[in-house]
């Protein structure tokens, strides 16, 4: 197993004014998972060409168990990448695709086959061996750029937006399948992805980059609950925002004075509490009396939109929990204090792109 660190990596490309990725510093513990997050341009497959030796950078360091990777060609670092188009061999069979590494570093025949067989069996392929890709679906295809890859024993597995190209139900198989494999083999595992959902369900810890810019590296519930920005917070779907000051344990906005939990900043900020956090029905802390100006079935949820002292607040519920909540209509709701966090205000609450 490996521990992988990024110090300052930094790359910038001929002709564009700013840097693509700007100081990214990452901890990467051995045998963890770890997901670089991010929407489209924002630097994250940047930062895996760059561990994979397929970029170099503008500035900053790759070590590997403390041992700089820079100088080493990307065959010799013992990092192997996944893409996100399977970049299987068209004319090789799978058997064939799946040792073509081993063959070229002039393992004997014996092992070859030997680790294939065994490969293709831990990735759930031990009969399709003779096939070749056209005759394979995309979730088996992608399945055999995995093997392509294990089969190769890395110290540092990286696979590039793995699954977007699958259909919904192959996503929830393969999203099984990595995580199971890499906790097996113990390899440590870094994986681009821009849907919160994946990285959520599959990661130890989520770096999210925007911008070029790390913002948060957390694990993946304190994004929900403790985001260290706005940007971060509606990233991951947060919607409500309230500008007041906090202190003595409450926070005071045009919402009233609501109890906070004990670990919450003080001076001004904004208040921020998830959707699926708001409750309906009264309570004797943090009760509030809120107007219905929109209701959104969503098939398994309820969005409710609602206005508290003119205060936009929008609330996500089971949709029997929103039965015969009407708009137009005044009901109960209350913000449970353990929800709540006080972000510092920031000045621009721009949702980011």
């Amino acid at each position: 197993m490996t521990d992988v660190r990024l110090t300052s990596l930094t790359k910038t490309y001929p002709g564009e004014a700013g840097a693509a990725l700007d100081a990214l510093t990452l901890d990467i513990p051995s045998g963890s998972l770890t997901a670089l997050l991010g929407p489209s341009g924002c630097g994250k497959t940047t930062a895996m060409r760059m561990i994979a030796g397929l970029l170099s950078p503008s500035a900053g360091d790759v070590t590997f168990d403390g041992q700089s990777v820079l100088n080493d060609p990307p065959e010799a670092r013992g990092a192997v990448m996944v893409f996100q188009n399977h970049l299987l061999f068209p004319h090789l069979s799978v058997t064939d695709n799946v040792g073509f590494g081993l063959r070229m570093r002039g393992r004997p025949k014996a092992e070859v086959r030997d680790r294939v067989a065994e490969i293709l069996g831990r990735v759930r392929l031990p009969d399709l061996g003779p096939r070749m890709p056209s005759e394979l679906s995309g979730g088996q295809q992608q399945r055999v750029a995995l093997a392509r890859a294990l089969v190769l024993r890395p110290k540092v597995l990286l696979l590039d937006e793995p699954l977007s190209n699958l259909d919904a139900h192959l996503r929830l198989e393969m999203r099984d399948l990595i995580r199971g494999l890499q906790q097996e083999m113990g390899i440590t595992t870094l994986f681009v992805t821009h849907d919160q959902e994946e990285a959520v369900v599959l990661a130890d810890r989520v770096a999210l980059i925007l911008n070029g810019k790390l913002c948060q590296y957390d694990v993946a519930e304190a994004f929900y609950k403790r985001p260290v920005s706005v940007d971060v917070a509606r990233f991951f779907g947060g919607q409500n925002f309230v500008p007041g000051q906090s202190g003595d344990g409450l926070f005071r906005s045009a919402l009233g004075s609501l109890q906070l939990p004990d670990d919450a900043a003080k001076g001004p900020g904004l208040l921020t509490v998830r959707p699926e956090a708001v409750r309906l029905g009264p309570a004797t802390v943090n009760g509030l009396t809120a107007k219905v100006t929109a209701r959104i079935f969503l098939g398994t949820q309820t969005r409710l939109k609602l206005s508290v002292n003119d205060v936009p607040l929008e609330a996500v519920v089971p949709p029997d929990a929103a039965e015969g909540v009407a708009v137009g209509q005044v009901i109960d709701v209350n913000l449970p204090p353990g929800a709540l966090w006080v972000l510092p205000d920031q000045g621009d609450r721009r949702a980011p792109q």
